[in-house]
């Protein structure tokens, strides 16, 4: 009985010492620049004794030496120090440690040595893994937006303009020059045209038109506004008989900087041109100020010229609506693997 009782006691008196052994964690040295600051983590067992020591090389001043318990409880500090030896700080819960060297301003880097131990609560926690180890994770909020959702597109026939304007005689010269000007709505997608000098070209104009409006009953049922002017910016045949004998007329279609060089008889550039006694067609729309400008060549007569202009444009609903949006933030994650 006596021998078994002094083997259980030499037995617990090894563990007591094996668990009391120091078991170095770290030991190096790091240099720290002026107004700089080095740090690094370790992971410490529950029931350890973490054992830190400290010596500037030189024997100068740190400004700061602090052990935080992460994220955040700061388990030890020392302010203007040199020195520290076997400073011991019981770990209470298995976590990380942040082990943190802030220089202040001087002349020179500081050279730190320093010396980590952990001496484990039993033999269970020897060969604790002190490595921390990072990943990368994703944290997922959720937030609230508005967001302009279309609902509805409607097509619109609109009769854009009908104009008449009066074209002098060419005599004397450069006064047989007229122009007008108009700007298209950002919503048009194309856009036609009519040209009649007098009245001569209105008849086949009208001829057509009813024919349209006889052939396209759905259409005109859908649009409105739909007529001869609608089919020929919406790129459809149409039959406008095209006249040969009467007064005619030279015209452009251009953009706005050109207007004045077509009044002063500069070279100028142009979309569109004809001379004729009447004319149409279908035109891709242009962002600005667009001008029809018109010159008649007949010395001793003026002629009026009526311009017809039909545009199609989509016009847009838009409804807002609230939107629940996910967004994913990445951050680095510290853990151990023990």
């Amino acid at each position: 009985m006596i021998n078994r009782f002094l083997i259980a006691v030499l037995l617990m008196a090894a563990n007591e010492c094996s668990g009391q052994t120091p078991v170095d964690v770290a030991e190096t040295t790091l240099k720290v620049n002026i107004l700089g600051e080095e740090f690094f983590y370790l992971g410490f067992a529950a029931g350890d004794k973490l054992i830190f020591s400290f010596e500037e090389a030189n024997g100068k001043e740190l400004k700061e030496v602090e052990i935080t318990e992460m994220p955040s409880t700061s388990k030890f500090i020392a302010y203007k120090t040199s020195m520290i030896k076997n400073k011991q700080i019981n770990v209470q819960k298995t976590g990380i440690y942040k082990f943190r060297f802030t220089n202040s301003a001087g002349i020179s880097a500081k050279i730190c040595k320093y010396k980590i131990q952990r001496i484990p609560a039993s033999a269970a926690t020897q060969d604790f893994n002190t490595t921390v180890f990072t990943h990368v994770v994703n944290d997922t909020t959720y937030t609230m937006e508005e967001d302009a959702e279309l609902t509805k597109t409607d097509t619109v026939y609109t009769n854009f303009q009908d104009r008449t304007v009066k074209v002098a005689a060419a005599t004397p010269p450069g006064a047989n020059k007229t122009t007008f000007n108009f700007v298209l709505n950002e919503n048009v997608i194309a856009w036609s045209y009519y040209i009649h000098v007098n009245q001569a070209g209105q008849k086949p104009f009208d001829e057509a038109n009813r024919q349209i409006v006889a052939d396209s009953k759905a259409m005109i049922n859908k649009f409105p506004n739909y007529t001869v002017m609608g089919a020929i910016a919406a790129g459809k045949p149409v039959a406008i008989n095209k006249l040969q004998e009467g007064e005619d007329i030279a015209y452009w279609v251009m953009e706005g900087e050109n207007e004045a060089l077509f009044k002063s008889g500069g070279q100028f550039r142009f979309i569109k041109k004809g001379k004729a006694v009447n004319d149409f067609s279908r035109m891709e729309p242009r962002k600005g100020s667009l001008f029809f400008c018109f010159s008649n060549d007949n010395p001793t007569e003026a002629v009026s010229v009526t311009v017809k202009i039909t545009t199609v444009q989509v016009n847009e609903a838009m409804e807002i609506k609230p939107v629940k949006r996910m967004i994913i933030k990445p951050r680095t994650e510290m853990y151990l693997k023990n």
